[in-house]
């Protein structure tokens, strides 16, 4: 394989280096492809990825062919990538080190044999590609890269000189000898940022990483598929707010060629009961406490504003809008940035907003009066509102349905609240929502369930399935053992999988206001799994899990979907929901009161099978 290969790598030939406010890509050839600068959602310099290596990229590589194994350091965002040339072998230590002011990417390279010849390219470009910086070079020997109000300095020893819009150089590496480049970002406005020492900030972030993950709880023969997804889940975490966003990326499509392609740069409520289960469960309490904070403020304000997702930092003003300068990653136009769903009414995030309080509440996180009283005009708010079509879990872009899933889990929000009155001793109208809750139950169970088919469909009187159905028991709709559940998993089993592996739902069949066609969806298919522990198909379960951990890439990383036909990854990456997914169901398979039965278990599953009977 070519170092100066200059084509776009497969998804799965990427790695994520971090500072815990932003991320970048780093391609098995050793070039960043995806930088956003100063955060996670800001415009990319580095834009290749979507794009060609003249939208920006920073490559360090062998010339000529090299063999490449690559690996993190343990416990660790480090990345290692190994170089084997004719002539020696080189190691490429890629890392972003925490924050105190400024932000910097670090690549050492460290010669381990031989004498290896390497080059050099730096193409930096402002707003998403499209932005040719002013490159001076400072009398401290640095070069400094301006465009408006951002600014990035690249300090080396190596000799460098501009070529073409790029900044380029050669070097040579021996046994023992270790080359620095750092890249730094801050403001243009702002005095330029000290100097860095390289080898003190590689201790420091092995240290900050080590320290980190070492409080995480084992997860038996999983505890390093777990460890590798908490350290990604991390990564993917705003520092300053607490907010965890769905993916390090826009765009990167659910088919190869399609137009399914969409900015998940932000965090998405319904993400939020399983994210804070995974965090609970890991032992990371603060995390946990942090992540209910975020949605605290985020969803604070008038309930019939609140969103299905939000900025890393809280924000609602999410404009979707096209690149049309990206041809986008393997010709997969358009790359959007921000994201028009945030303007959807999707019921089912009230139900996750009030199920991760009542969680929260249960492990002891701590509380206060404000929240309640959220949570009392929000559900206040679902009792005028629930009984309306919306756009569902997944976001269609089509026509409104009254979408089983949404009428769940605004059952969900009824009975945590309920179940959080009773046993918090808060106050509530218990008699209202008792009623309605009931009501909402008959409903679902009447026009929500096929009795042909044996099974609950996608949306009220169709003849369709959809892999959210496999929340049901997840939740404590019903228990595990009914046999609609029984059913429904039966069907999905026959209808929706795909080499044993589970899509949403029928593209070609939806009308989801998009074409059909995209890959496998990684969370429904750890979802499964986790439906199968519940009904002791535990063999099973098993499999399906070692067979989704297969397909990680060499460092651990897992994308939204996967095309079985392909034999690839596809979609956002490294995808947060993905991960959260993987470490829930490893704690399902361990230990005997797993996260698929703390949600359901106990005075929720008592009240379900109750309303159940009643139905």
């Amino acid at each position: 394989m070519s170092g100066l290969d200059r084509t776009v790598s497969r998804i799965e030939d990427y790695a994520l280096v971090g500072d815990c406010e932003t991320t970048a890509l780093v391609s098995r050839g050793g070039s960043i492809d995806w930088l956003c600068w100063p955060r996670f959602d800001s415009g990319a310099c580095c834009a290749a990825l979507l794009g060609r290596p003249e939208n920006g990229r920073w490559l360090m590589a062998p010339v000529g062919t090299a063999t490449i194994k690559r690996r993190y350091r343990p416990d660790t965002l480090i990345l290692e990538t190994e170089f084997k040339t004719d002539e020696g072998v080189a190691t490429l230590i890629d890392f972003m080190p925490m924050r105190s002011s400024d932000s910097h990417v670090i690549r050492l390279v460290v010669g381990r044999r031989g004498n290896t010849a390497m080059r050099t390219e730096l193409v930096l470009r402002f707003d998403y590609g499209l932005l040719t910086p002013w490159a001076t070079r400072l009398k401290d020997g640095r070069h400094s890269f301006i465009a408006g109000p951002d600014r990035v300095i690249l300090s080396s020893q190596v000799p460098l000189r501009g070529e073409d819009l790029k900044t380029v150089g050669e070097f040579r590496v021996r046994a023992g000898q270790t080359v620095s480049f750092v890249l730094s970002y801050c403001p243009s406005f702002r005095s330029l940022p000290a100097p860095l020492d390289a080898a003190a900030a590689l201790r420091a972030t092995t240290s900050f990483w080590r320290r980190w993950i070492k409080q995480s709880s084992a997860a038996g023969e999983f505890t390093d598929a777990v460890r590798r997804s908490l350290i990604t889940l991390k990564a993917l975490t705003y520092r300053p707010t607490g907010g965890i966003l769905a993916a390090a990326t826009t765009s990167l499509p659910e088919q190869i060629g399609g137009v399914r392609n969409w900015d998940y740069r932000y965090c998405w409520l319904r993400d939020a009961t399983f994210t804070l289960q995974a965090m609970i469960n890991s032992g990371f309490h603060l995390e946990a406490q942090q992540w209910r904070e975020w949605l605290l403020r985020a969803v604070a304000g008038d309930p019939a504003r609140m969103q299905i997702l939000y900025g890393i930092a809280g924000e609602r003003l999410l404009p979707e809008w096209e690149i049309p300068w990206l041809p986008g990653y393997q010709d997969s136009a358009p790359v959007r940035i921000g994201n028009a769903a945030a303007e959807q009414l999707q019921l089912d995030v009230y139900g996750e907003i009030m199920d991760v309080f009542h969680q929260a509440r249960h492990a002891k996180l701590a509380a206060s009066d404000a929240g309640w009283q959220l949570q009392l005009a929000l559900v206040d708010h679902l009792q005028r509102i629930w009984n309306r079509p919306d756009r569902g879990m997944w976001e269609v872009r089509g026509k409104s349905q009254h979408f089983t899933v949404s009428k769940v889990m605004a059952w969900v929000a009824l009975d945590r609240m309920i179940c959080s009155a009773e046993e918090f001793g808060l106050a509530g109208p218990l008699r209202r929502w008792r009623s309605l809750r009931r009501h909402i139950h008959q409903q679902v169970c009447r026009r929500g369930f096929s009795r042909r088919l044996g099974s609950f469909v996608r949306s009220y009187g169709s003849r369709h399935l959809d892999a959210s159905l496999l929340l049901l028991p997840l939740v404590g709709f019903l228990r595990p053992g009914d046999p609609r559940i029984r059913g429904t998993v039966a069907a999905i089993e026959r209808h929706l999988t795909d080499d044993g592996l589970v899509r949403r739902y029928d593209t070609n069949a939806s009308g989801d206001g998009l074409p059909p066609g995209e890959g496998v969806f990684l969370p429904c298919s750890f979802w499964l799994a986790d439906n199968w522990v519940l009904l002791n198909r535990r063999k099973d379960a098993r499999r399906l899990f070692e067979r989704l951990l297969a397909l990680r890439n060499d460092v651990g990383l897992l994308a939204e979907e996967y095309d079985p036909r392909a034999g690839r990854l596809v979609g956002n990456f490294p995808q947060s929901f993905s991960h959260i997914a993987l470490i829930n169901t490893a704690y399902n398979l361990t230990r005997e009161h797993g996260p698929a039965r703390q949600r359901a278990s106990g005075s929720l599953a008592k009240r379900a099978t109750g309303v159940r009977r009643r139905s």
